[in-house]
């Protein structure tokens, strides 16, 4: 979705409401997808010489666990705001996306704030324990011996190093 940001801030008068639906799935969130459309809403409306937006979303987010690589479903939602002056459109450092003409791609705005709220580690449960370095198991379903009961062979020249712990 377009919206002329300059036209609205000259000409705004009333305020403006869009619900529309948003493809996500070409997108790439640190391993994570959005399969599904994302219902959005925006929102704006004018405050003297200024233009007040806001942008509303919920999204399932799938992805795999970092320690167990289960997959992971979670929702996520964004919920942001943000105060336009006229002469934001032509600031080239100006945080939304704006093409030369002052239209925002609501679109790409609403990628990049799932890009700043999904986490970059999914997890299945915060106190998941991740696999077993031994059998590949989850932790949790593994029969290994713990990693301190094993015999593994001790490099003789690291011997000293073990002392040096003991004491």
């Amino acid at each position: 979705m377009q919206f002329d940001l300059r036209k609205f801030i000259t000409a705004g008068a009333k305020p403006y409401h869009a619900e529309f639906q948003c493809d996500l799935s070409a997108y790439d969130y640190a391993g994570a997808r959005i399969p599904q459309p994302v219902t959005a809403v925006f929102d704006a409306q004018t405050d003297g010489d200024e233009v007040q937006i806001t942008l509303r979303a919920k999204a399932s987010v799938h992805g795999e666990c970092a320690r167990c690589l289960d997959s992971v479903t979670r929702e996520e939602t964004v919920d942001t705001e943000w105060i336009v002056k006229e002469r934001d459109l032509d600031d080239p450092d100006f945080d939304l996306p704006l093409d030369e003409k002052g239209h925002l791609d609501v679109d790409e705005w609403l990628n990049q704030e799932f890009m700043f709220q999904i986490p970059t580690v999914l997890l299945c449960s915060p106190d998941c324990a991740g696999l077993c370095p031994q059998c590949g198991k989850k932790k949790a379903e593994c029969t290994c011996p713990p990693a301190e009961q094993t015999d593994a062979p001790v490099d003789t020249r690291l011997a000293i190093l073990k002392s040096l712990l003991n004491r």
